[in-house]
C-alpha cells in the first residue's frame, strides 16, 4: 500500500471515529435528560409522600397547568418501559426510579469511557496522519 492510500485510510478512520464521538455525545445528552426526568419524579414522590388530599399542578402542555387534588398518595403508576406500567406503592416506586437512575448513570459512565478512548485514539492518530500528509505532499512536489 502506498503512502497516499495509507493517508486516505487513516483520514477515513479518524473521520469515522469523530462521527462515533459525536454520536456518543448526543446519546449521553439524551440519557442525561432521562436522568433529569427521573430526578424530577423522585422529587415529586418525596413532595407528596404521606400527604392526604393535597393539591398539585398537572401539566397539560404549552406551559399550561390545571390544579388538581391528589386523592391517593399511597400508590402511583410507574412506567416499566415498552409502554407498560404498573401500580406501586410510593416506596416501591422510589426504588424503581432509583434503580433506573443508577442504571442510566452507569450507562453514561460507560459511554464517557468510550468517548475518552475514541478521543485518545484520534489524538494519537492525527499527528501520524499529518506527518504522512506532509510526506505525500513533499513526494508529489518533487515529482512535478
Amino acid at each position: 500500500m502506498d503512502d497516499r492510500q495509507r493517508l486516505e485510510q487513516m483520514v477515513n478512520e479518524i473521520n469515522m471515529y469523530q462521527s462515533q464521538l459525536e454520536l456518543l455525545k448526543q446519546q449521553i445528552e439524551t440519557v442525561r435528560a432521562s436522568i433529569a426526568e427521573l430526578i424530577s419524579a423522585e422529587e415529586s414522590l418525596n413532595a407528596i409522600e404521606g400527604k392526604e388530599n393535597t393539591e398539585t399542578f398537572v401539566p397539560i402542555g404549552a406551559g399550561s397547568f390545571i390544579i388538581t387534588e391528589i386523592k391517593n398518595t399511597d400508590e402511583v403508576v410507574v412506567g416499566l418501559g415498552a409502554g407498560a406500567a404498573a401500580k406501586k406503592n410510593i416506596g416501591e416506586a422510589k426504588e424503581s426510579i432509583s434503580s433506573q437512575k443508577k442504571n442510566l448513570e452507569q450507562l453514561v459512565d460507560k459511554m464517557a469511557g468510550d468517548m475518552q478512548k475514541l478521543s485518545d485514539y484520534i489524538v494519537k492518530k492525527s499527528p501520524e496522519a499529518e506527518a504522512l500528509l506532509r510526506k505525500v505532499e513533499t513526494e508529489e512536489a518533487q515529482r512535478q
